[in-house]
Protein backbone atom coordinates (compact mmCIF):
# COMPACT_ATOMS: atom_id res chain seq x y z
CA UNK A 1 0.00 0.00 0.00
CA UNK A 2 1.06 3.60 -0.44
CA UNK A 3 3.31 5.24 2.12
CA UNK A 4 2.20 8.82 1.73
CA UNK A 5 1.56 9.37 5.47
CA UNK A 6 5.05 8.05 6.27
CA UNK A 7 6.53 10.33 3.60
CA UNK A 8 5.02 13.42 5.20
CA UNK A 9 6.20 12.37 8.62
CA UNK A 10 9.71 11.62 7.41
CA UNK A 11 11.31 14.00 9.88
CA UNK A 12 9.34 12.52 12.79
CA UNK A 13 9.01 9.06 14.29
CA UNK A 14 6.93 7.69 11.44
CA UNK A 15 6.47 3.94 11.36
CA UNK A 16 8.02 2.15 8.39
CA UNK A 17 6.89 -1.29 7.23
CA UNK A 18 8.45 -4.22 9.05
CA UNK A 19 11.43 -5.82 7.37
CA UNK A 20 10.71 -8.95 5.38
CA UNK A 21 12.20 -12.27 6.35
CA UNK A 22 14.34 -13.72 3.57
CA UNK A 23 12.62 -16.55 1.71
CA UNK A 24 14.19 -19.97 2.09
CA UNK A 25 16.32 -20.79 -0.99
CA UNK A 26 14.54 -23.29 -3.22
CA UNK A 27 16.96 -23.76 -6.11
CA UNK A 28 20.71 -24.12 -6.54
CA UNK A 29 20.80 -20.59 -7.91
CA UNK A 30 18.99 -19.20 -4.86
CA UNK A 31 21.23 -21.20 -2.52
CA UNK A 32 24.33 -19.76 -4.17
CA UNK A 33 23.05 -16.18 -3.88
CA UNK A 34 22.09 -16.73 -0.22
CA UNK A 35 25.51 -18.26 0.51
CA UNK A 36 27.29 -15.33 -1.13
CA UNK A 37 25.29 -12.81 0.91
CA UNK A 38 25.99 -14.71 4.12
CA UNK A 39 29.72 -14.66 3.40
CA UNK A 40 29.60 -11.00 2.38
CA UNK A 41 28.02 -10.08 5.71
CA UNK A 42 31.13 -11.42 7.48
CA UNK A 43 34.01 -10.57 5.13
CA UNK A 44 35.02 -8.18 2.35
CA UNK A 45 33.82 -8.79 -1.19
CA UNK A 46 37.37 -9.18 -2.49
CA UNK A 47 38.14 -11.90 0.06
CA UNK A 48 35.30 -14.18 -1.03
CA UNK A 49 36.40 -16.99 -3.33
CA UNK A 50 34.26 -19.14 -5.58
CA UNK A 51 35.24 -22.24 -3.60
CA UNK A 52 34.05 -20.49 -0.42
CA UNK A 53 30.67 -19.80 -2.01
CA UNK A 54 30.32 -23.37 -3.27
CA UNK A 55 31.14 -24.75 0.17
CA UNK A 56 28.71 -22.39 1.91
CA UNK A 57 25.94 -23.22 -0.57
CA UNK A 58 26.59 -26.97 -0.48
CA UNK A 59 27.10 -27.23 -4.25
CA UNK A 60 30.01 -28.39 -6.37
CA UNK A 61 32.21 -26.07 -8.36
CA UNK A 62 30.69 -27.56 -11.51
CA UNK A 63 27.21 -26.59 -10.30
CA UNK A 64 28.41 -23.13 -9.31
CA UNK A 65 30.03 -22.57 -12.70
CA UNK A 66 26.85 -23.70 -14.40
CA UNK A 67 24.94 -20.90 -12.68
CA UNK A 68 27.45 -18.04 -12.39
CA UNK A 69 30.79 -17.10 -13.96
CA UNK A 70 31.98 -14.83 -11.12
CA UNK A 71 31.20 -13.33 -7.73
CA UNK A 72 30.18 -10.09 -9.45
CA UNK A 73 27.64 -12.05 -11.48
CA UNK A 74 26.19 -13.44 -8.25
CA UNK A 75 25.90 -9.91 -6.90
CA UNK A 76 24.22 -8.80 -10.13
CA UNK A 77 21.71 -11.64 -9.74
CA UNK A 78 20.93 -10.49 -6.20
CA UNK A 79 20.38 -6.92 -7.41
CA UNK A 80 18.11 -8.21 -10.18
CA UNK A 81 16.14 -10.23 -7.63
CA UNK A 82 15.71 -7.08 -5.53
CA UNK A 83 14.47 -5.22 -8.60
CA UNK A 84 11.91 -7.94 -9.21
CA UNK A 85 10.74 -7.88 -5.59
CA UNK A 86 10.01 -4.14 -5.88
CA UNK A 87 8.42 -4.43 -9.34
CA UNK A 88 6.15 -7.23 -8.09
CA UNK A 89 4.53 -4.82 -5.63
CA UNK A 90 1.14 -3.31 -6.47
CA UNK A 91 1.82 0.38 -7.12
CA UNK A 92 -1.52 1.17 -8.76
CA UNK A 93 -2.72 3.24 -5.80
CA UNK A 94 0.18 5.66 -6.33
CA UNK A 95 -0.65 6.66 -9.90
CA UNK A 96 -2.29 9.94 -8.88
CA UNK A 97 0.50 10.96 -6.52
CA UNK A 98 3.21 13.48 -7.49
CA UNK A 99 6.37 12.01 -9.01
CA UNK A 100 8.43 12.67 -5.88
CA UNK A 101 5.90 10.77 -3.73
CA UNK A 102 5.92 7.82 -6.12
CA UNK A 103 9.70 7.67 -6.20
CA UNK A 104 9.89 7.92 -2.41
CA UNK A 105 7.51 4.98 -2.11
CA UNK A 106 9.42 2.85 -4.63
CA UNK A 107 12.79 3.47 -2.96
CA UNK A 108 11.40 2.73 0.51
CA UNK A 109 10.09 -0.56 -0.86
CA UNK A 110 13.59 -1.28 -2.17
CA UNK A 111 15.09 -0.67 1.28
CA UNK A 112 12.43 -2.93 2.74
CA UNK A 113 13.48 -5.70 0.34
CA UNK A 114 17.16 -5.15 1.28
CA UNK A 115 16.54 -5.19 5.04
CA UNK A 116 17.39 -8.89 5.56
CA UNK A 117 20.78 -8.24 3.93
CA UNK A 118 21.78 -5.08 5.79
CA UNK A 119 25.16 -6.42 6.93
CA UNK A 120 26.01 -7.59 3.43
CA UNK A 121 25.18 -4.11 2.09
CA UNK A 122 27.35 -2.53 4.81
CA UNK A 123 30.28 -4.77 3.84
CA UNK A 124 29.83 -4.03 0.15
CA UNK A 125 29.83 -0.27 0.72
CA UNK A 126 33.08 -0.56 2.68
CA UNK A 127 34.70 -2.59 -0.11
CA UNK A 128 33.55 -0.13 -2.77
CA UNK A 129 35.18 2.78 -0.92
CA UNK A 130 38.64 1.18 -1.09
CA UNK A 131 38.26 -0.63 -4.44
CA UNK A 132 37.68 1.79 -7.37
CA UNK A 133 37.18 -0.95 -10.02
CA UNK A 134 34.52 -2.56 -7.82
CA UNK A 135 32.90 0.83 -7.28
CA UNK A 136 32.72 1.37 -11.05
CA UNK A 137 31.19 -2.06 -11.59
CA UNK A 138 28.65 -1.44 -8.84
CA UNK A 139 27.75 1.90 -10.37
CA UNK A 140 26.94 0.21 -13.67
CA UNK A 141 24.68 -2.30 -11.90
CA UNK A 142 23.06 0.44 -9.83
CA UNK A 143 22.27 2.64 -12.84
CA UNK A 144 20.59 -0.25 -14.64
CA UNK A 145 18.62 -1.05 -11.48
CA UNK A 146 17.53 2.55 -10.94
CA UNK A 147 16.21 2.69 -14.51
CA UNK A 148 13.70 0.08 -13.39
CA UNK A 149 12.92 2.01 -10.20
CA UNK A 150 12.24 5.16 -12.23
CA UNK A 151 9.98 3.16 -14.54
CA UNK A 152 8.13 1.68 -11.55
CA UNK A 153 7.54 5.23 -10.30
CA UNK A 154 6.11 6.22 -13.68
CA UNK A 155 9.12 8.33 -14.70
CA UNK A 156 10.89 8.07 -18.04
CA UNK A 157 14.20 6.24 -17.95
CA UNK A 158 14.86 6.13 -21.69
CA UNK A 159 17.25 8.10 -23.84
CA UNK A 160 20.07 10.40 -22.68
CA UNK A 161 17.89 12.20 -20.16
CA UNK A 162 16.74 8.88 -18.70
CA UNK A 163 20.35 7.78 -18.28
CA UNK A 164 21.16 11.04 -16.49
CA UNK A 165 18.19 10.50 -14.19
CA UNK A 166 19.21 6.90 -13.47
CA UNK A 167 22.82 7.90 -12.74
CA UNK A 168 21.66 10.67 -10.43
CA UNK A 169 19.24 8.34 -8.68
CA UNK A 170 21.95 5.70 -8.24
CA UNK A 171 24.18 8.25 -6.51
CA UNK A 172 21.24 9.51 -4.44
CA UNK A 173 20.27 6.01 -3.31
CA UNK A 174 23.88 5.19 -2.42
CA UNK A 175 23.99 8.22 -0.12
CA UNK A 176 20.74 7.12 1.57
CA UNK A 177 22.12 3.61 2.04
CA UNK A 178 24.88 5.05 4.23
CA UNK A 179 22.21 6.38 6.59
CA UNK A 180 20.05 3.27 6.32
CA UNK A 181 22.78 0.82 7.40
CA UNK A 182 23.18 2.76 10.66
CA UNK A 183 19.44 3.29 11.29
CA UNK A 184 18.37 0.81 13.99
CA UNK A 185 15.01 2.48 14.56
CA UNK A 186 12.19 0.10 13.47
CA UNK A 187 10.35 3.17 12.21
CA UNK A 188 13.28 4.07 9.92
CA UNK A 189 12.76 7.78 10.72
CA UNK A 190 16.38 8.76 9.93
CA UNK A 191 16.31 6.85 6.68
CA UNK A 192 13.03 8.39 5.54
CA UNK A 193 14.26 11.86 6.45
CA UNK A 194 17.51 11.27 4.54
CA UNK A 195 15.60 9.99 1.50
CA UNK A 196 13.21 12.93 1.64
CA UNK A 197 16.09 15.43 1.75
CA UNK A 198 17.97 13.63 -1.02
CA UNK A 199 14.93 13.60 -3.29
CA UNK A 200 14.45 17.31 -2.60
CA UNK A 201 18.03 18.01 -3.66
CA UNK A 202 17.68 15.71 -6.65
CA UNK A 203 14.50 17.45 -7.73
CA UNK A 204 16.27 20.80 -7.76
CA UNK A 205 19.22 19.37 -9.71
CA UNK A 206 16.88 17.62 -12.15
CA UNK A 207 15.06 20.90 -12.73
CA UNK A 208 18.38 22.58 -13.56
CA UNK A 209 19.28 19.78 -15.96
CA UNK A 210 15.91 20.05 -17.66
CA UNK A 211 16.48 23.78 -18.14
CA UNK A 212 19.92 23.03 -19.51
CA UNK A 213 18.49 20.55 -21.98
CA UNK A 214 16.14 23.21 -23.36
CA UNK A 215 18.93 25.71 -24.06
CA UNK A 216 19.72 24.43 -27.59
CA UNK A 217 16.09 24.76 -28.69
CA UNK A 218 15.91 28.27 -27.21
CA UNK A 219 19.09 29.23 -29.05
CA UNK A 220 17.63 27.88 -32.29
CA UNK A 221 14.46 29.94 -31.81
CA UNK A 222 16.53 33.04 -31.09
CA UNK A 223 18.60 32.53 -34.22
CA UNK A 224 15.46 31.98 -36.27
CA UNK A 225 13.92 35.21 -35.00
CA UNK A 226 17.15 37.14 -35.68
CA UNK A 227 17.36 35.70 -39.19
CA UNK A 228 13.77 36.77 -39.96
CA UNK A 229 14.44 40.25 -38.54
CA UNK A 230 17.59 40.63 -40.66
CA UNK A 231 15.74 39.51 -43.77
CA UNK A 232 12.94 42.00 -43.12
CA UNK A 233 15.44 44.85 -42.63
CA UNK A 234 17.13 44.00 -45.92
CA UNK A 235 13.92 43.95 -48.00
CA UNK A 236 13.52 47.76 -48.37
CA UNK A 237 17.16 48.13 -49.43
CA UNK A 238 16.69 45.45 -52.06
CA UNK A 239 13.60 47.26 -53.38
Amino acid sequence: MARKPARKAAGKSARAPAARSPAAPTSERDKIIAAFLALLADQPFEAIGLADIAGQAGVSLVQLRGEFPSTLAILAAHIKATDRAVLAEDLSDMTEEPARERLFDVLMRRLEALAPHREAVRSLLRSARRNPPLAMALNGLAVRSQQWMLTAAGLSASGPRGMIRAQGLAMLFSSVLRTWIEDDDPGQARTMAALDRALGRGQRVAGFLNDLCTIPSRVCRLRSRRRRRDEESEEPAAA
